[in-house]
């Protein structure tokens, strides 16, 4: 429900915006209580939605290979296994009608695929097993995968204000539904997927996995295999690579490279997000929310990515919202993805090929310093991943009993662009969204969101960035985000005109 209010907010989170208003014919009256009042005019504030419909679900199922498959033990690479990365990720793609498929059961033709895609993926129909020194390995049993087919009275077009303005997450497990002792990290199934068709002849595929199988991309790679032999095809065009003891640790273990953000002791239970009253929402990034951060920036930084820009806003306004002490630390961890880095590692390798160099600093200098200090942290981060330090840190896991306790108040943001979830297509055509739909993910929760291509309902092609906050936190954060946003819509209006 939109509402007209009158607008107060901190100069410090207008103080970056101050360029672009003194092009226009705005007048800002600046306070002696160090506060801006605008009065010249009404803002129109996001609007919040209540998402429900009904979804009937079958009993949930097994499927197991088409075909019997080796019963052997694989061990999980040392960058596979450590406690960072013992989670289970879930992500929903959406699929419109296709009227040239009409007739054609999505549920039939998927459940066939998988089974079939599953001998040659045959390691995710098994089990996950710990042994000495909490080396995870896979039992190859072939017991196969969960899956259950639903039915939902909702068009796919109810989904698009769904992401973008749902104030609550309660409709995400309808279609991504949580078997019973389905979601542990060992001796559980390794994978689970739910297809949902919808009353408009669109369905949802939704897939939950254990992270130490796979990252995005190998994940995306065993979905384009189901997708392919869906389509029709005898077998996958990428063959599946194991070849896990590419990514171990050096024999015997060396640290050569500084690990400072894994130095020090984690946050306490005292001081630790409370996570008994999360809010879940999805931040959209329009083309001229952009653009006009990144004009806040100074010259140098001008050119940084999109990545390094949503990033340092998005941990920065975190930062503040959570109202941490000011000698608090705070540390960003920027996942690589180091497929481009490693020539050794062969063409259908599916495991995790990722590592989350990081930088420390404290609540007052990454709140206190305008956004370029927080581009120019998560740039430094970055620039640290090196063949060697990739080398250290695999030797720091397996010394750290792979538990890497990470100092300060941690947080990651992952890039997920350019992974193509989207892309995958089981012959209804490419998804019209494809990847993640929660920022509560992690060892950690609300300390994980996501950058995501997004269209919303107007054609706006932007980025999405699911978050999770305390409530009370987020909803100071969006009042600072809708905030910034509507100073930007009324200046590129009037710099239209």
């Amino acid at each position: 429900m939109n509402k007209s209010v009158e607008w107060f907010f901190n100069i410090h989170s207008l103080l970056s915006f101050i360029p672009l208003l003194l092009n226009t014919s705005f007048i800002l009256t600046l306070t002696h209580s160090l506060y801006f009042h605008i009065s010249l005019f009404h803002i129109s504030m996001m609007p919040t939605i209540d998402f429900t419909f009904k979804v009937r679900k079958c009993e949930s199922e097994v499927i197991v290979p088409a075909n019997p498959t080796p019963h052997e033990f694989k061990q999980l690479s040392d960058m596979d296994d450590h406690q960072d990365l013992r989670f289970q990720i879930p992500l929903l793609n959406f699929y419109e009608h296709n009227p040239n498929l009409e007739g054609r059961d999505p549920v039939k033709i998927i459940k066939e695929a998988i089974a079939r895609t599953l001998v040659f993926y045959y390691p995710f129909a098994g089990r996950l097993r710990e042994g000495p020194g909490r080396k995870l390995f896979v039992e190859c049993t072939g017991e196969g995968i969960l899956f259950i087919e639903a039915d939902a009275d909702v068009t796919l077009g109810q989904f698009g204000d769904a992401l973008q303005f749902s104030s609550s997450l309660s409709w995400f497990q309808d279609v991504i539904n949580n078997v019973p002792n389905s979601d542990g990290i060992v001796n559980s199934p390794l994978l689970f997927i739910q297809v949902t068709r919808l009353k408009c002849g669109g369905f949802i595929f939704a897939l939950r996995y254990n992270h130490t199988m796979a990252d995005g991309f190998g994940l995306v790679q065993f979905m384009k295999a189901i997708a392919e032999i869906a389509r029709g095809a005898y077998a996958p065009s990428i063959f599946p690579i194991w070849q896990r003891a590419l990514l171990t640790a050096r024999d015997p273990p060396r640290i050569t490279c500084r690990h400072p953000e894994y130095d020090q002791v984690p946050v306490t239970n005292d001081t630790a997000i409370p996570i008994d009253n999360m809010a879940h929402r999805f931040i959209f990034f329009s083309p001229l929310k952009i653009s006009a951060l990144r004009q806040t920036l100074p010259a140098h930084l001008r050119h940084c990515s999109f990545f390094e820009l949503i990033a340092a806003y998005v941990w920065r306004l975190r930062t503040i919202v959570l109202q941490l002490s000011p000698e608090e630390e705070v540390c960003f961890l920027c996942p690589v993805n180091l497929r481009s880095k490693i020539n050794s590692l062969p063409l259908g390798y599916y495991g995790n090929v990722l590592v989350f160099p990081a930088e420390l600093t404290t609540v007052a200098n990454l709140c206190g310093n305008p956004l370029g200090y927080a581009v120019e942290l998560i740039r430094k981060a970055k620039a640290k991943v090196t063949n060697e330090y990739v080398k250290s840190l695999l030797d720091l896991v397996v010394m750290k009993g792979r538990s890497l306790s990470t100092a300060g108040w941690p947080y990651i943001v992952s890039d997920l662009r350019r992974v193509g979830f989207e892309e995958v297509d089981f012959g209804w055509g490419k998804a019209i969204y494809g990847g993640l739909t929660t920022g509560g993910l992690g060892t950690i929760p609300g300390t994980i969101s996501f950058c995501i291509p997004f269209m919303n309902k107007n054609g706006e092609k932007g980025i999405m960035v699911p978050l999770c906050l305390p409530a009370l936190a987020m909803e100071r954060f969006m009042a600072e985000f809708d905030a910034s946003t509507n100073v930007e819509q009324l200046v590129d209006e009037v710099d239209s005109h």
